[in-house]
């Protein structure tokens, strides 16, 4: 086997057993990561969990404190710059010049990068134009809207294309039309053939985008999989009921739970109600216990809108496995101590 194909086989990222601690707090607790070339790779895990942490010690930033990682085949520790000549992070927000142009940011960085000027100038040219930029190109990034200036920050961890993009919380406060443009890139930086690992508290971001999912909490992986296979760990299903009246929703959380034997939660809506349903030996017992949940609801003169039975989503899933939900992004508490 020649040495191209070997390097072509190994994962773009490995850990083992990796360590990292501030004073008293345990920001990774014997880290096991493995991510294949080409894919992208969800990070997930509440606040404070060490999605950062992670990524910072992999982009050879932070030095871990015991355990192994390479990154494209590098180790972390003694090849930190082969690794960074190879790789883009782009974190929560944006790193750029907000009195300079897009252009000039782009043109800059190309520079920096190495690019001759002629070079520099056709790269920003095209970054601009490949993310829908170039109308604004000559215009100071700080005039720009919050999807404009994501983009291209974006664009600025590709002037030289990585074969590894580190990805953190990308459409944090995002509208939802800035956010599928971000997703739209992402797709197509992965379809080029960068890896990448993306880490999120939107789950639907997640669901959208990756081939494969961790979910970290507490320093540790907790679970590793497809997004269809972190849903089927939670359940065979869950249970949404709407209610008439929102004033009914406290007794129908616990009406629920005790017919059904769980934890009931509120939903965003505040007549809604939801509840993972425990893998049943068949369809039958989950009529049976979804009419059983029903009957008690009526017997306790609770008014139901609307009752549906549908697979569990990410975010069930993600609450049943780390505790938490998935909330707004916020500084993890270990880069606080970092």
């Amino acid at each position: 086997m020649s040495k191209s194909s070997t390097a072509g086989d190994q994962p773009a990222i490995e850990a083992h057993g990796l360590v990292k601690v501030f004073g008293q707090n345990r920001a990774l607790d014997g880290i096991d990561l493995t991510v294949r070339r080409g894919q992208v790779f969800g990070f997930l895990g509440p606040n404070g969990a060490g999605k950062t942490t992670t990524i910072r010690v992999l982009a050879t930033l932070t030095r871990f404190d015991s355990g192994v990682a390479r990154v494209l085949g590098h180790d972390v520790i003694s090849e930190r710059d082969a690794i960074r000549a190879r790789v883009a992070v782009t974190g929560q927000f944006a790193a750029l010049d907000e009195d300079l142009t897009g252009y000039e940011n782009l043109i800059i960085l190309g520079r920096l990068h190495g690019l001759s000027r002629a070079a520099g100038k056709q790269r920003a040219d095209d970054l601009l134009a490949a993310f829908d930029l170039t109308h604004a190109g000559g215009r100071p990034v700080g005039g720009y809207s919050g999807g404009m200036r994501r983009r291209l920050d974006i664009a600025a961890g590709l002037i030289v294309t990585p074969d590894l993009l580190f990805l953190d919380e990308p459409t944090t406060g995002l509208d939802p039309r800035s956010r599928n443009q971000v997703w739209e890139l992402v797709r197509r930086i992965a379809a080029a053939g960068t890896t990448v690992l993306l880490t999120t508290q939107y789950l639907e971001e997640a669901d959208q985008l990756a081939e494969q999912i961790a979910v970290i909490d507490q320093g540790r992986i907790v679970a590793e999989g497809t997004s269809a296979q972190l849903k089927s760990r939670v359940g065979s299903g869950t249970l949404h009921v709407r209610l008439l009246d929102g004033e009914q929703r406290a007794q129908a959380q616990q009406v629920l739970a005790g017919a059904l034997e769980g934890t009931v939660h509120p939903a965003a809506d505040p007549l809604a109600l939801s509840m993972l349903l425990a893998t049943p030996a068949d369809a039958t017992d989950v009529g049976r216990l979804v009419g059983h949940a029903l009957t008690r609801l009526a017997e306790a003169q609770v008014g139901i809108a609307e009752v549906a039975l549908g697979q569990p989503s990410l975010d069930e899933a993600f609450l049943a496995l780390t505790g938490h939900p998935a909330g707004p992004a916020t500084t993890d508490q270990e880069d606080v101590n970092r």
